[in-house]
């Protein structure tokens, strides 16, 4: 029932999102195209959905433990950015509320040359970190298009990486999102920034990200789902392109499962 009150309200503000934004919706099953809509080509920064990527290098590294450790806090004079990531957060919860200062304590503990070492063997978007250590993901150097995304996602539910397999066991847990209906599970990430222009600086319009993939018994199918708003919008681009997910993926297992 939760889980049809979420899809009723995500389809009520799909009608204004289609008529402000740009779309791209792409979904696969072991590489192989199930659903495509907009243009899917075209590399943005990976803003929070990074966070997939930086948590299996953070438990493979070590410095990540298990989704309770470690546990930090946020350090002095530093914004969170928004309210619910003041205070001490873990791998799980850094996740689940996307603390941007967490992931800056972590790609600093690991220092440049092996966050460059792992975002090349992952291949990740066009592998370039010159934005900094901390920084490089948000709206700067580092860009991966969605059907990029969809590569390093199918990647790492088949485990080619070369990382420890207790690192792809912890990102899992910690990316579980809910259950969907048919008793598929979903795993995933948002993502938000503001688009630039052509100078570099930053703009009013936002862009947004859902990436991730949903999972029944022995069928994983990935998704990427990504915004760009081409007026002034007063809510996250990122809530929005997870509401259009859902909705997507939603009619999606409806056919499979003929519901």
């Amino acid at each position: 029932m939760k889980t049809m009150i979420l899809i009723i309200c995500c389809f009520i503000s799909h009608i204004n999102l289609v008529l402000a934004s740009e779309i791209c919706f792409v979904t696969k099953e072991n590489n192989e195209i199930i659903q495509k809509e907009g243009d899917c080509n075209k590399p943005y920064p990976p803003q929070s959905t990074f966070k997939i990527a930086l948590s299996i290098i953070g438990f493979d590294s070590g410095i990540l433990k298990s989704e309770s450790n470690p546990s930090w806090s946020l350090p002095p004079k530093t914004d969170p950015y928004i309210n619910v990531c003041n205070g001490n957060h873990n791998p799980r919860t850094w996740i689940r509320d996307s603390c941007l200062w967490y992931s800056r304590i972590l790609t600093t503990k690991l220092g440049i040359e092996k966050f460059q070492d792992y975002v090349t063997k992952f291949s990740y978007g066009n592998m370039d970190l010159s934005g900094g250590v901390a920084d490089a993901w948000v709206s700067s150097s580092l860009k991966i298009s969605p059907e990029e995304q969809t590569h390093f996602l199918q990647k790492l539910i088949d485990r080619k990486f070369p990382i420890s397999q207790k690192s792809y066991e912890k990102t899992k847990k910690i990316m579980f999102i809910q259950e969907m209906p048919g008793g598929w599970n979903l795993y995933g990430k948002t993502g938000n920034g503001i688009l630039l222009d052509i100078n570099g600086n930053k703009t009013e319009f936002q862009h947004g990200w859902f990436v991730g993939y949903i999972e029944k018994e022995n069928r994983r199918i990935v998704f990427a789902t990504h915004i760009v708003d081409t007026e002034k919008q007063n809510t996250y681009a990122s809530f929005r392109a997870r509401n259009e997910a859902l909705i997507k993926l939603w009619y999606l297992i409806n056919d499979m499962e003929k519901i």
